[in-house]
């Protein structure tokens, strides 16, 4: 079992010990959503720790959409349960990069890919197959992606 997988059990049963309804209910989703992905596809199989981040970033991702959804609907108070729910989340993530540290990063992987005579479609596949690992789980791909197009004058 993954470290992060153990300390997600962990913090439930702390959680339930203490009562704290709201951290019971998120970590009870996020397993589930594990649990989901490791069955799914053709055979069973045991998450890692980045594969648990990638689900846990999934998962808060849903949480700001639908909270977003609700304010515009005009359900505060259901806005705010999605946020504090992604914020019990975010707990179990690493430490998201700034806007600008990722800009920087695109900027170096982008001169490599330009000195390696790479352009269009194939820059940007260079360029992300270099950034993905960094950034999986501590910067949107979306915002990863439209700043690297941005850069590349696509």
């Amino acid at each position: 079992m993954s470290d992060l997988k153990q300390r997600l059990r962990d913090d439930l049963t702390a959680a339930l010990k203490a009562g704290d309804s709201q951290s019971v209910g998120t970590i009870r989703m996020a397993l589930a959503a594990i649990s989901k992905e490791e069955v799914a596809g053709k055979s069973a199989r045991e998450l890692s720790d980045d594969d648990v981040i990638v689900v846990l970033t999934g998962e808060v991702k849903r949480r700001k959409e639908a909270a977003a959804a609700y304010q515009d609907a005009g359900r505060p108070e259901l806005a705010e349960q999605e946020l504090a729910e992604a914020a019990v989340l975010a707990r179990y993530l690493p430490d998201q990069l700034s806007r600008d540290e990722v800009e920087q990063m695109v900027q170096t992987a982008v001169a490599e890919a330009a000195a390696a005579g790479l352009t269009g479609g194939r820059a940007m596949g260079s360029v992300m197959k270099q950034l993905k690992p960094a950034t999986t789980g501590r910067f949107d791909g979306a915002e990863l992606a439209a700043m690297v197009k941005q850069s590349l004058g696509m």
